[in-house]
């Protein structure tokens, strides 16, 4: 289980998370939805330790995480996917792939990542550079995958892409919790959010306000707007 409990983070003298508080079961999908600046991003950037809480605790199955270096949090089965997919633009698809680490068991075979992504098998040669941005997220997800990282944190993964794109990250994310994969996601799309998430945290000003079922965020997405910044 991944569990924040009273999570304060500063950007310098800029106080962001304002008590983060929330916990993800093993298996779980769980999303962070709130507008631009609440905090949703900081929150993974502290998960992963790149940004240092001041207070409170982040604990993955019960062990505390905020003192441990990123290397070694990636090494705990945490793995990250940055809003900007973080892949080595100038390494190929294939490149990009047998160089990611393999962290622990369990990890995606190239067969297997080629199998769910026929996109990055057909243009295993071309440099990330030359990638479309819904390759990009394909290849930043199928890293992620191969790590062997039972806890997964997705930042706007759907964002600016294709339809048809969109609904295959959907289907690689149910994937993850088929196999028993936490998942944490930031994402603004309801609709995506709700076809692939368990719960909902809306995040106002650096603290969970509240938390919502598929239901209940269907039902109330327009009550939402303000906060959700859509």
């Amino acid at each position: 289980m991944l569990s924040l409990r009273d999570v304060h983070a500063y950007y310098g003298e800029s106080h962001v998370l304002h008590g983060m508080s929330f916990h993800v079961q093993r298996g779980e999908v769980v999303t962070l939805i709130g507008r631009n600046g609440a905090g949703k991003t900081t929150t993974l950037r502290s998960i992963v330790g790149i940004v240092k809480p001041r207070a409170g605790t982040i604990e993955l199955n019960g062990a505390p995480l905020s003192s441990f270096s990123s290397n070694q949090i990636a090494h705990r089965g945490v793995a990250y996917v940055p809003e900007e997919r973080g892949i080595f633009s100038t390494l190929s698809v294939r490149e990009n792939l047998i160089f990611a680490p393999v962290l622990a068991p369990g990890g995606w075979s190239l067969e297997r990542i080629y199998d769910a992504f026929p996109n990055l098998q057909a243009r295993s040669r071309a440099v990330g550079t030359t990638l479309s941005g819904g390759e990009q997220q394909m290849l930043a997800l199928a890293r992620a995958l191969r790590s062997g990282a039972q806890t997964i944190l997705l930042d706007e993964p759907t964002e600016g892409l294709a339809p048809v794109i969109v609904e295959r990250i959907g289907e690689i994310i149910l994937a993850m919790k088929g196999e028993g994969r936490t998942v944490l996601l930031v994402e603004q799309n309801v609709r995506f959010a709700t076809g692939v998430a368990d719960r909902h945290h809306i995040v106002v000003n650096g603290r969970v306000e509240q938390t919502l079922g598929n239901a209940e965020l269907r039902s109330r997405e327009r009550d939402l707007l303000d906060v959700l910044g859509v």
